[in-house]
């Protein structure tokens, strides 16, 4: 193969350039012997693979049919169209080569295929120097890394900032690229762009871009954005403080130092009081920031910032800022422990101090009520209902939320004011049984119970107590009931509780707490009233009589019209009637009403009382 070795005869044209056959990785290339016009008799070719100008027989076509000789493409080729199309399976970076056919008959020609091969390379990875770069370096430091894995051929790397290509600059920017070549055949692209570079590019991105080609034309694949830290001294310091806008006391409140380097400088912050003059000395947390959990006026002056480069030694100063915490002291009320007469009259007097404008405010404690606004509060002509809290609120309104309150209680003269109980309760024998009663008035009263027991006291108010006994419910007890007596200088009142048994429940030991309800300006008893169930059967037994006796009546007017009923007579009445309706009926009333209910029926003492009578009244009508 003459041809093959590069030798060349003088005056012999040079052999036609070998046809061009592209084929991916993995994929499949068609080989074709010859143009699809041509007259040669394909029935004998022999195929070869040419690799460093050296021929290797890999394929024989004998009368149409082909057999592939030992080797690496023993198992990867197969004929197609006829014989006239080698097909060459799962192609590998190996196979761009060149491959050449000879058909023998009707006369030697031959023809070379140059197959190229192609895969694209993964999606490149992008990976930023984890130390980061100063701007103070005098050469090129390194940026990030691309790595493109597994192409064929070789891809080319592009390298972009803020979507800007880089070129290679004398010692600003350099782009050092390698190559390794894996087993299978594929490249791995590794390239490191290296770069000077300044403050403005603290917010830089950066990626690269693998350019590559295939059989459908040229492709490219692009990285993910990074950025790299940059390391800057700083120009300026500043002071933030937050929240925004007026501060009172109790706020939280957080001082910031800011810079405009990286990493930030060493932070120490200063306050001068606005008073003294005096300046002190704070050092903030790591990250520049000091937080008053509780901001209190003592806090208020003037702040500033001073920042100091560790690299540098240099200290910047930020702009004095003034702070200030508005307050409202402690509310004071005079006087303290207010008293009066029934009848009489009081002044309260309210004062707080602030470095803003206060505005007064006075409220009823028990329903919020505001009463005037001012310090003063005046009460005339009081009752024993005036006694109780009223609140002054001092507030500022200039910065919402600011106040403070005191709390003071007027009390007035009297003697006790019990609370009436009026709960319907039914109790069990043997049961324990809390009872509470609660008084008020001034002098605070006391309170004692007529039966033992064990008894707590609480405090309600400064002028009211609240008493709860605890006794076992015994047939004394239920017969006497319980007395709270509630007594001061001035007086004393009581409470009776009357207490009736529940048969219809069991009489095991159990616990019940009768509680108070209204007040009541006297003695007051509490009668314990049926259930309301017991009510209800009670209400149907009265409407059940009075219908009777209405019937009754009637009758009874019927007959006193005929004439055939005397009158003046009581116990058995006889009345006489037709033979046919003798011994008919009896009509029984039987009632629990009072006599005065039963005038209707009641006759003369004349008429004895049948025996077993047992107070049931009747009227005989059979004779």
């Amino acid at each position: 193969f003459w041809y093959l070795q590069g030798a060349s005869v003088p005056g012999e044209a040079e052999p036609p350039a070998p046809e061009l056959v592209e084929a991916e990785v993995g994929g499949t290339a068609l080989l074709t012997c010859g143009p699809s016009h041509s007259q040669s008799n394909f029935s004998h070719v022999d195929w070869f693979s040419v690799h460093k100008e050296k021929p290797t027989l890999i394929f024989r076509v004998r009368k149409g049919q082909g057999q592939s000789e030992p080797g690496e493409y023993q198992q990867r080729l197969s004929l197609q169209d006829r014989g006239t199309t080698l097909v060459l399976s799962h192609v590998t970076p190996q196979d761009e080569r060149i491959f050449l056919c000879q058909v023998k008959r009707p006369q030697s020609q031959e023809h070379r295929i140059q197959l190229r091969v192609y895969k694209a390379p993964e999606e490149p990875t992008i990976q930023v120097n984890p130390l980061g770069i100063s701007v103070s370096s005098k050469e090129p430091e390194e940026v990030a890394t691309c790595v493109g894995k597994n192409g064929y051929p070789l891809p080319q790397v592009i390298w972009y900032k803020n979507g800007h290509s880089l070129k290679e600059e004398k010692d600003r920017v350099y782009i050092q690229s390698s190559q390794i070549v894996e087993s299978s055949g594929l490249y791995t692209l590794v390239s490191v762009l290296k770069a000077q570079l300044v403050t403005a590019d603290k917010d830089a991105l950066f990626y690269c871009e693998l350019s590559y080609r295939l059989p459908s034309g040229n492709h490219m694949k692009e990285s993910r954005e990074v950025s790299v830290q940059v390391f800057y001294p700083a120009e300026k310091v500043w002071l933030e403080v937050e929240p925004v806008g007026a501060l009172k006391e109790g706020d939280r409140v957080e001082i910031r130092c800011l810079a405009d380097g990286n990493p930030p400088p060493h932070f120490t912050i200063s306050k001068q009081n606005l008073s003294t003059k005096e300046v002190e000395e704070m050092t903030p947390e790591d990250n520049g920031v000091l937080v008053l959990e509780s901001a209190q006026k003592e806090h208020s002056g003037l702040y500033q910032c001073q920042g100091l480069d560790l690299e540098t030694m240099a200290s910047l100063l930020s702009d004095q800022q003034e702070l200030l915490v508005n307050y409202v002291s402690a509310v004071r009320v005079s006087p303290a422990a207010p008293e009066s007469q029934e009848g009489g009259s009081l002044v309260l007097s309210c004062e707080a101090e602030s470095n803003q404008a206060v505005q007064f405010q006075w409220l009823r404690e028990k329903t919020g009520q505001v009463l005037t606004e001012g310090p003063l509060l005046q009460l005339h002509n009081l009752k024993r209902e005036a006694g109780g809290g009223y609140r002054c609120m001092a507030s500022v309104p200039s910065v919402p939320g600011l106040n403070r309150t005191q709390l003071v209680h007027v009390a007035i003269f009297g003697s006790p004011w019990m609370t009436q109980k009026e709960r319907r309760m039914w109790v069990q024998e043997n049961a324990v049984l809390n009872l509470s009663c609660e008084a008020s008035g001034h002098p605070r009263p006391t309170i004692s119970w007529s039966v033992e027991g064990m008894a707590q006291e609480q405090d309600q108010e400064p002028q009211s107590v609240l008493s709860v006994l605890s006794v076992l419910v015994t047939p004394e007890l239920l017969r006497t009931g319980a007395e709270c007596v509630a007594s001061n200088s001035l007086g004393r009142n009581t409470t009776t509780i009357f207490l009736e048994l529940d048969s219809s429940r069991s009489t095991g030991l159990s616990t019940s707490t009768v509680s108070p309800s209204v007040r009541a300006n006297g003695t007051s008893t509490e009668k314990k009233l049926p259930e309301p169930e017991s009510k209800g059967v009670a209400i149907v037994a009265v409407t059940v009589c009075v219908l009777v006796l209405a019937v009754l009546g009637a009758v009874l007017y019927f007959f006193y019209k005929k004439g055939k009923l005397p009158c003046g007579r009581s116990g058995k009445q006889e009345i006489t009637l037709p033979p046919s309706r003798k011994s008919e009926f009896v009509v029984e009333v039987k009632s629990d009403k009072l006599p005065e209910e039963m005038g209707l029926l009641q006759g003369s003492s004349r008429d004895q009382r049948a025996p077993g009578d047992q107070g049931e009244k009747y009227i005989d009508l059979r004779h």
